[in-house]
């Protein structure tokens, strides 16, 4: 498994992404992605796998957390990978009620499906 650090994100490429292409997102353009989202200790809070519906946002409009875009912007299509996103790029030391304790890292395993 290789490993690339970057910001305050580590996005470990899993052996299943082998094959990927070389093709990565650019600012405006659309990601459709399949993720879960997890806390440090492996509780999952939110998962795009369980709904069986990908998730899209776009590249440089802030629709989603920091660490979650500068990671997503480094990965090619077809690519699944690991993201810890510190809180400093996630949702810092408010954390989101009910879901995300304060100061939490994050792990999002992200697979890039599609670019629109």
């Amino acid at each position: 498994m290789s490993q690339v650090s970057f910001s305050n994100i580590l996005l470990l490429h899993l052996p299943l992404c082998l094959l990927a292409g070389r093709t990565f997102p650019k600012k405006g353009q659309t990601c459709v992605v399949h993720y879960t989202g997890m806390l440090q200790n492996g509780k999952k809070f939110d998962s795009s796998r369980d709904r069986n519906k990908p998730f899209k946002f776009r590249i440089g409009k802030q629709e989603v957390i920091k660490g979650f875009e500068e990671g997503a912007a480094q990965m090619s299509l077809g690519q699944r990978a690991k993201l810890t996103c510190t809180p400093d790029v996630a949702y810092g030391a408010t954390g989101h009620p009910g879901v995300i304790p304060p100061n939490a890292t994050l792990i999002f395993d992200v697979e890039l499906l599609n670019l629109e």
